[in-house]
């Protein structure tokens, strides 16, 4: 083996092991950001919080079938 191969081996050992870890603390921020919803926390407060917008904050919400937040004018934040 080539030393070229073994540091892309190590290379991509190291991806795969990140990969995981990222996979999990994605499926952990979008659980916590489920909860924050269920309480009654708007997609945009929750989006700010998180890495994700509010776009895809409202379609991870949909799919879990949360309601989405009534519409009109909301209260101002202090």
């Amino acid at each position: 083996m080539t030393e070229a191969m073994g540091e892309l081996k190590n290379a991509t050992r190291k991806y795969r092991r990140l990969k995981k870890k990222y996979e999990e603390a994605r499926e952990e921020v979008i659980a916590a950001s489920l909860k924050a919803l269920q309480e009654g926390n708007e997609p945009a407060d929750v989006a700010t919080e998180s890495p994700f917008s509010a776009g895809y904050i409202r379609t991870i919400a949909r799919d879990a079938g949360v309601e989405p937040s009534k519409r009109g004018v909301k209260p101002r934040r202090e």
